[in-house]
């Protein structure tokens, strides 16, 4: 009878566990979808939308509100199992963006200089203006991190361009193939290579503790890991495709292996000590030159992974971010430099390359809000600083403010100032 009793006991809390997450995901679900659609309604992104939401449901206004409810629906089981779905969507989106990004945008010849000053500003100066508050303010804010490990993290979230964000809002503004469009998601795409290759360097000298010998070692494995799929996988992929994928580059055995791949490659990034999201990426950009089952993709995944992981990603991190830890005047004051600093210092320097490159004013304006644009790829950064422990909690909520901010006044800049621009093309 005991061993009968602890089976039924067992079978009830698998019962409670899944009812809770499904309560939690319905939730989260039908949340986000609001929360795009008012997003778009207002002539934002429909990430904006979806970010609020997350800090929304979170314990800064639904746990404050209704702190029964909110204990209910997300604290009556563990987390783990949400924290696991965020962290399987963060990677099939990573996959997605790697599929999605665009390499002919780092070929611009037409607008190289300008290009090259853009990119170049929009990430040396924010680093630098992060990495030197970040290592100002951890001892006061992040007792007990390490300073270099807070700053390096703070420095990246400062210098990162979103450009899936901004690819979206250059198609809403029929900007994307004009040459300011081209200009700007070209420097973004370098700002987002190097950022990539800048986060994943910031995560190995952290979790080797900065021990040269240990991320001399970890180096050495990421470039093996690099060239192993650069000239093994990647021909492996494009023989797959052909073989499995049919007419249409698409067959749910194809499925099958690809995804199998896209988690065998965030294993290995992980046991590298880089996190799995980067081998969803890395396997993503493998496939960028294969268009039909990119589609295929976008068509019978995608939508998916949008409507279903992303908001569960931004609830997530909403759920961490509680404006209520900046409980003190001075808190609320290093939030404002955060923000005020973030954003002057991504828009500053590339308005100004904008300008020496020959741009009109709005034109320069305009390139300057733009990689100011953090919102999802911002989040990522600030995830994986708190999850190693580098950024207090109220770290992370200044700058989950800041993500939100410098997304939130893109769209109403760019409409003011693409109403005075001339026909002329930049110099």
């Amino acid at each position: 009878m005991g061993a009968k009793s602890d089976a039924l006991s067992s079978v009830h809390q698998a019962e409670l566990l899944l009812f809770f997450i499904l309560l939690q995901l319905a939730v989260i679900v039908v949340a986000g979808r609001i929360g795009s659609f008012l997003a778009v309604r207002w002539g934002q992104a429909a990430a904006v939308g979806e970010i609020v939401v997350g800090i929304v449901l979170g314990p800064t206004l639904f746990g404050w509100l209704f702190p029964g409810a909110f204990e209910y629906v997300f604290h009556s089981v563990s987390g783990d199992p949400m924290h696991i779905l965020s962290q399987l969507g963060l990677i099939l989106l990573m996959f997605q963006i790697g599929m999605e990004f665009e390499f002919s945008h780092l070929k611009a010849r037409e607008h190289r200089k300008s290009v090259v000053r853009i990119a170049v500003a929009s990430m040396v100066v924010p680093f630098a203006a992060g990495y030197a508050l970040g290592y100002g303010f951890t001892p006061m804010l992040s007792p007990g991190a390490s300073r270099t490990a807070a700053a390096l993290f703070v420095g990246t979230a400062f210098s990162i361009t979103a450009l899936p964000i901004l690819g979206r809002m250059l198609i809403e503004f029929d900007i994307a193939r004009k040459p300011l469009g081209v200009i700007a998601i070209s420097a973004a795409a370098i700002n987002d290579v190097v950022g990539w290759l800048l986060l994943a360097l910031v995560t190995m000298l952290s979790a080797a503790q900065f021990s040269p010998w240990q991320f001399g070692l970890t180096l050495l494995w990421l470039a093996v890991y690099i060239v192993v799929c650069w000239w093994l996988v990647r021909p492996l992929l494009r023989w797959l495709i052909q073989r499995l994928g049919g007419e249409h580059s698409w067959s749910n055995n194809l499925l099958g292996v690809i995804l199998c791949l896209v988690f065998i490659s965030a294993m290995l990034t992980y046991k590298l000590g880089i996190f799995a999201i980067f081998g969803g990426f890395m396997l993503g950009v493998l496939l960028h030159d294969q268009p039909r089952f990119v589609e295929a993709w976008r068509t019978h995944i995608g939508q998916f992974v949008t409507v279903f992981f992303l908001p569960i990603f931004f609830t997530y991190t909403g759920l961490r971010t509680s404006i209520g830890s900046l409980n003190t005047l001075a808190l609320w004051g290093w939030c404002a430099v955060v923000v005020l600093l973030a954003c002057a210092a991504k828009y500053l320097p590339s308005y100004l390359a904008a300008r020496s490159a020959g741009m009109s004013v709005p034109q320069a304006h305009i390139v300057g809000v733009m990689m100011n644009t953090r919102a999802l790829m911002e989040l990522i950064v600030i995830n994986i600083g708190y999850d190693m422990g580098v950024i207090s909690r109220s770290v992370f909520t200044m700058l989950v403010i800041m993500a939100l901010v410098s997304t939130v006044i893109t769209t109403p800049v760019l409409r003011r100032y693409l109403h005075r621009l001339d026909d002329a093309s930049p110099a």
